[in-house]
């Protein structure tokens, strides 16, 4: 952990090729700041990226980092995490990557509740595929493959996170830069599993959900009397379809990371020279 270290030094010499106004900018950046302000630094940061658009995070950000398979983000940052417990990982990816594809992966990770973090840049579309309607589409959403809309109710992430039993859940906007950075640091410093869905506009492929959609119907909890380590309260606003918020939503206080319930402490990323007892063995007789 370091004090000196500021939130540039996370960026990677690779330019972004994210379209011009790409949410995904704001989303990175407050990720950035959130690690740096915490205390973090690129030598003791992972990054898990998951396939799309927000996939190519990892490559962005200064640090180590893995761009891994579709929807599988989850179980390749848990596996980082319990391998070094040291550690501050970061898992990130699009709705498509995590409530789709990846949805079994994320409902079992937060049942889990391994300490990393998990954002999710949310623009309700499949940006990388050109425009497809995403689990969180709105049910009349008019792509080119769902001309009269999904006809489906949009998945709630924030719904299922608390069903699996979630000790942190939020939800932030990318471009409300010091409110994002904010709940993004809360989670990484969360005991637990801290889950952040990002509202993060695509400005391609979406003119439903916008920047300007977003300003004017956010409503950020910070500026009500809501208590997030109310769980009933939680489920309420969580629940709640005529609005859209900001902030924590939900925290468990009394959350108890994986590791600490099955005494996961030491680095098993640590391995001996040489290779272990009979391994040679067991590769000759597959090959």
């Amino acid at each position: 952990m370091s004090s000196d270290v500021r939130f540039t030094d996370f960026k990677s010499d690779k330019q972004p090729t994210w379209c011009p106004g790409c949410g995904d900018f704001g989303t990175m950046n407050g990720i950035m700041k959130a690690l740096a302000n915490s205390g973090n630094d690129p030598d003791n940061t992972f990054v898990v990226a998951g396939i799309g658009c927000s996939g190519k995070i990892g490559t962005y950000m200064h640090s180590y980092a893995i761009h891994g398979v579709h929807g599988r983000s989850l179980p390749v940052a848990a596996g980082v995490k319990l391998a070094n417990p040291n550690l501050t990982v970061v898992a990130a990816g699009g709705d498509g990557d995590g409530y789709s594809i990846g949805a079994g992966h994320f409902i079992h990770a937060v049942r889990r509740n391994v300490d990393m973090a998990y954002t999710v840049m949310d623009n309700r579309i499949y940006g990388l595929t050109k425009g497809q309607a995403s689990p969180t589409s709105r049910e009349d959403f008019e792509t080119s493959t769902t001309p009269e809309g999904p006809q489906q109710p949009p998945v709630n992430p924030l719904a299922l996170s608390l069903a699996a039993g979630g000790t942190f859940i939020a939800q932030s906007f990318a471009t409300d830069h010091k409110r994002h950075a904010e709940i993004v640091q809360q989670a990484i410093e969360h005991d637990g599993f801290g889950f952040v869905n990002v509202f993060s506009p695509c400005v391609t492929f979406n003119d439903v959900d916008t920047y300007d959609y977003f300003r004017d119907n956010l409503v950020d909890l910070a500026d009500t009397d809501h208590d997030p380590t109310d769980y009933d309260a939680a489920k309420d606003k969580i629940l709640d379809s005529s609005k859209e918020y900001e902030g924590v939503i939900y925290k468990d206080e009394s959350s108890v990371s994986y590791e600490q319930k099955f005494g996961v402490t030491e680095n098993m990323s640590d391995i001996p020279s040489g290779a272990p007892d009979d391994a040679m063995d067991l590769v000759r007789e597959f090959y």
